[in-house]
């Protein structure tokens, strides 16, 4: 059954972020999962070591979800949103309103954190325009950012890896510098000021003409988690309030309990107009995501339908009976089972087992916030100076935890490493022994 799986999926699947003939060499079929661990087509289990893309939280097969997906199902499994609502969809909107930032009161559904930027990114040039300001139309964001696929989300990403190419299709936007200490010459907080201030020439130059800036959380995660130094996202939030532009923060990925917080802003106090949030927001089981937006965005839409102020946007499965279902059991087992806060412990013990690494030739950084860690591999420690592209270390690294057990996928020689938020300390331990060994063994070939 495995061989003819494995033709199958050559002869027809066209899989994402993968270069094919790389999947031809080494096909892999995932059939089953139980816990923290997922089970091949061979019957081989790995380790989840990056949460099935960041997202699961509780592991798979977890009873409480499945039943609640299971008693949904015995009413309906999806209805539109369009010009009505449904139950969970509008229980889990009061129970998200209570979570967020105090000023984040609105809730609209999509199917994936890419979609979930993709409005914000609308609702906040619309925003401007139904006020009366319609010369706001530009948006600032990152360099090395990363939103998602779709063209909007592009449009503010800066991965050249991933975004170049798509050049003619993008609308331009400012990009501004990014913290990221461990390639700086300067301490933290002078390498936090620096980027702050070409933030602040910026906007002190076209904040007339800028509708918002958008950042991921606390920590850039595509871009090899580069976790920003102290104070640098309150210093955004503060410098967006001070030149009248919305600020977008990204938490699709950093939300839901991954750094020890619910939401990665709260480590700053932030509060911004406008969020996007998805992956853990099922626990890992279906694919619903929310822009959260405040009241004083939401009263610039609400007028008489012949004065042209909707939001005219929407998905076919739009708050989603299931998934909102799903979600709803997710946060009560946030809370019974004290997610968060068993997240901001565990990670101390995670942040001891990673200082391990340094303890190898070619670990140049270990970045971590919560259960969002990043182990860059560098040529020399000394220079920092990166392996060739064309080794492809990082990757090797993956293929070789692969065959010790666990999987996980790097961005460039940046290992990532995210897993379920249940991992216990001895199965981190684990974890963090195979990434060490695989890192050893590919190393000490690729020099």
């Amino acid at each position: 059954m495995t061989n003819e799986l494995i033709e199958k999926s050559k002869k027809h699947l066209w899989l994402p972020f993968t270069q094919m003939k790389d999947y031809d060499a080494d096909p892999l079929i995932i059939e089953s999962g139980e816990g923290i661990k997922v089970k091949d087509t061979n019957g081989r289990e790995y380790y989840d070591g990056f949460s099935s893309v960041w997202l699961n939280v509780h592991g798979h097969r977890k009873q409480e979800l499945d039943e609640a997906i299971t008693k949904q199902l015995g009413k309906i499994a999806h209805s539109t949103l369009l010009g009505m609502t449904n139950v969970p969809a509008t229980e889990l909107a009061e129970k998200l309103a209570e979570l967020t930032p105090e000023k984040l009161t609105r809730v609209f559904y999509s199917d994936s954190g890419a979609e979930a930027m993709e409005i914000a990114l609308k609702m906040a040039f619309q925003y401007w325009k139904n006020i009366d300001r319609p010369e706001k139309q530009k948006f600032i964001s990152m360099n090395n950012g990363y939103h998602g696929d779709t063209i909007g989300a592009v449009s503010v990403g800066s991965i050249d890896l991933f975004h170049e190419i798509y050049g003619p299709l993008m609308f331009d936007s400012f990009k501004v510098p990014i913290p990221n200490v461990y390639r700086s010459e300067a301490e933290p907080a002078q390498c936090r000021d620096k980027c702050l201030h070409s933030l602040e020439q910026l906007l002190q130059e076209r904040h007339h003409e800028i509708a918002a800036l958008s950042i991921e959380s606390m920590i850039q995660g595509a871009a090899g988690m580069i976790v920003y130094p102290d104070g640098f996202l309150a210093g955004v939030r503060e410098l967006c309030t001070k030149y009248e532009v919305l600020m977008i923060v990204d938490e699709v990925a950093a939300g839901f309990g991954r750094t020890g917080k619910m939401f990665a802003c709260e480590h700053e106090k932030v509060e911004p107009d406008l969020m996007a949030a998805g992956k853990g927001i099922t626990g890992g089981y279906l694919p619903i995501a929310v822009t959260f937006t405040s009241e004083e965005i939401y009263e610039a839409f609400y007028d008489d339908y012949e004065k042209l102020k909707t939001f005219f946007h929407g998905h076919s499965y739009t708050g989603n009976q299931l998934g909102c279902a799903v979600a709803l059991e997710n946060i009560r087992l946030f809370e019974s089972d004290n997610i968060v806060s068993d997240t901001a412990r565990k990670s101390a013990d995670l942040h001891a087992l990673l200082q391990e690494l340094y303890e190898l030739p070619h670990v140049g950084d270990v970045r971590q916030l919560g259960f969002m860690c990043g182990i860059e591999l560098v040529e020399s420690k000394e220079t920092k100076e990166p392996f060739p592209f064309e080794k492809r270390v990082g990757y090797h690294v993956t293929l070789k935890m692969r065959e010790l057990g666990m999987l996980t996928r790097p961005t460039g020689d940046v290992l990532v490493f995210m897993p379920p938020l249940v991992s216990t300390t001895e199965e981190l331990a684990e974890m963090v022994a195979i990434i060490k060994q695989a890192i050893s063994e590919v190393t000490s070939v690729a020099v």
